[in-house]
């Protein structure tokens, strides 16, 4: 017997009845949308009718108006589509969940399926009640329960452990297993992952891979392990090969991935017809990519590539809830769906003029509607930063005879240190800077160089990092040490230093890794501190991706993690971090 309401079932008996006598007219509506013109996702096609709403829900679509209603708008001069949905969110880059979806919500992006990653490595309780609390929000979040850290972990308070996986696989708001981005283990015989991949299927949760530049044999073999989707293609033949292989192929548009205008032209070039198993995805971009919208904007860019109107908005709709059997209660305009609903301008412009998210405008006339005291409650319940440690002058000394050269914003490979890092400063005509991993319980430290990240500043300091530790970058200790202070005193976030003035920061005072401003306001702080890390020589793509990534060991060829200096294809650390 189920224990609490889910999103996948979000109605009691109680609820139900009373929306049938609204049906039948004992009861008013409590919004209908009068004369509306809307996107009928079965048929694709427009069509006419009056959308009665009750609460939360949509309870009829039909030529009937009712005797009364509660609120009674005429829509007959606008275009109604479903709320988007977004399939790959990770709600911890800078922003939370909760300022993210106040942020899609009013954009017309309804609905988030969010990485559990920060959550995953929380108490089980404290991370629940997170989930309980987001669910009381206007939008609707669902959740995707993490197989692996992403990272090599030294602390034993985190077990990622079958307990620890199969709480997450029966929460009733999970509905995705993934993104497996351990998936060589599989391969290489780790029975305990592809039992916990089994136990998704089981669960009904599809599992979604990681495989960039997979071939056809190994998408074959991950097929046949139980993978459902995956949103690595990077070109246009990589998503052909993955629909051919029965994939949902997820297409990428994000802050380090801009891939979207190219592969959907290159897709409609190659002939293809058939859309019913595209998704499309920001993938957890950085604030600043968010400026021009979320689904909306990704739909747009659908549009402008070709693809007709009404496939654009059943990829970020119909689709998406289709993938994860969620299609009875989200993705299109019918009785018994949620009543997420976007009022359009015009069918090509899908930023919507008006938001009504389970039966509540959220967004109207140019205004927020939003609960921001339920955003406000979440900060409550999400741990507070607590940088209990200093950086001392002895903790910067660098002897290592390695370290990491930058490719591009995430992939690192070797390199021999030249320069004498004995010094204080390291030359600011040379691309090669100091880097520690500092354990935030301060137990171990692990220094080495960065070449590649920029020439001229003076010290970075982030409590943004996949491993949940603390970041130093630099090329002047003094520098670096006035970071690291500047960062305890904002309790967490990211901080650059240069010449012994603070020139940009991010404060992080949530987890060390979010912000609690909105994010129209976060943008503001990200760009400030692009602006300034790219006149110092920052060169790729994303800085913030860079910071989270680098301890990172799903990407090649070595990171910087808390067991040392770590060969990702070899799966062995190199050089370990030392006890501080």
């Amino acid at each position: 017997m189920p224990v609490k309401r889910s999103a996948r079932a979000p109605w009691s008996k109680v609820m139900i009845r009373s929306q049938l006598e609204v049906v039948d007219q004992v009861r008013p509506p409590s919004l209908v949308l009068k004369n509306a013109t809307y996107l009928n996702m079965y048929v694709k096609q427009w069509k006419t009718a009056n959308i009665w709403i009750e609460g939360d829900r949509i309870v009829y679509v039909g030529p009937e108006l009712p005797d009364q209603a509660v609120e009674m708008i005429d829509v007959s001069d606008k275009y109604i589509v479903p709320g988007y949905i977004e399939p790959h969110a990770h709600p911890f880059q800078l922003y939370n969940p909760a300022t993210l979806s106040k942020y899609a919500g009013e954009r017309g992006t309804t609905t988030l399926v969010n990485d559990n990653m920060l959550l995953f490595l929380q108490e089980e309780e404290q991370a629940f009640a997170q989930l309980d609390l987001i669910q009381q929000l206007p939008t609707s979040t669902y959740w995707w329960a993490r197989l692996d850290t992403q990272t090599e972990l030294d602390r034993e308070s985190v077990a990622v452990d079958s307990e620890r996986v199969h709480a997450w696989f029966n929460h009733p708001d999970v509905v995705m297993a993934g993104e497996l981005t351990a998936w060589p283990r599989t391969l290489q015989g780790d029975d305990e992952l592809l039992q916990w991949m089994l136990d998704a299927e089981t669960c009904g949760l599809p599992v979604e891979g990681h495989f960039p530049g997979a071939s056809a044999k190994t998408l074959t073999k991950m097929a046949l392990m139980g993978v459902h989707s995956d949103h690595e293609a990077m070109t246009t033949e990589e998503a052909l090969c993955r629909l051919e292989h029965g994939y949902t192929t997820t297409l990428r548009h994000s802050s380090i991935r801009p891939d979207l205008p190219k592969m959907l032209k290159g897709l409609l070039e190659s002939g293809l017809e058939a859309f019913d198993h595209l998704m499309v995805t920001t993938d957890g971009s950085t604030p600043g990519f968010y400026e021009g919208g979320m689904q909306d904007n990704l739909i747009r860019i659908m549009m402008e590539a070709g693809l007709p109107a009404i496939e654009a908005y059943r990829i970020v709709s119909l689709n998406v809830a289709r993938h994860f059997d969620l299609d009875h209660v989200l993705g299109s305009i019918a009785p018994g769906r949620i009543a997420h609903l976007n009022i359009l301008d015009a069918i090509d412009e899908p930023r919507p003029s008006a938001v009504i998210a389970k039966g509540q405008w959220i967004y109207r006339d140019g205004v927020s509607l939003f609960p921001d005291e339920l955003v406000e409650a979440i900060f409550e319940k999400m741990p507070a930063t607590d940088v209990a440690i200093d950086l001392m002058p002895e903790d910067l000394s660098f002897s290592m005879p390695v370290g990491l050269d930058m490719v591009n914003s995430v992939i690192m490979k070797l390199f021999k240190i030249t320069h004498d890092t004995g010094q204080d400063e390291l030359p600011r005509d040379e691309d090669e800077s100091f880097l520690m991993l500092l354990d935030k319980e301060g137990k171990w430290r692990l220094n080495t160089v960065l070449k590649g990240f920029a020439k001229d500043f003076g010290g970075l300091v982030s409590s943004y990092s996949i491993s949940g530790d603390y970041l130093i970058l630099g090329k002047c200790k003094q520098d670096m040490l006035k970071a690291f202070a500047r960062m305890k005193e904002l309790g967490g976030g990211i901080v650059l230093v240069d010449r012994g003035e603070i020139v940009a920061e991010i404060p992080l005072p949530l987890c060390g890794m979010t912000s609690i401003e909105p994010i129209e306001q976060l943008i503001v702080q990200e760009k400030q501190f692009q602006k300034e890390l790219r006149a110092r020589g920052y060169q790729f793509e994303d800085p913030i991706y860079t910071l989270l990534f680098l301890a990172s060991t799903h990407l090649p060829y070595v990171r910087a993690t808390p067991l040392g200096i770590y060969e990702v294809m070899k799966k062995q650390v190199l050089f370990p971090a030392i006890l501080r």
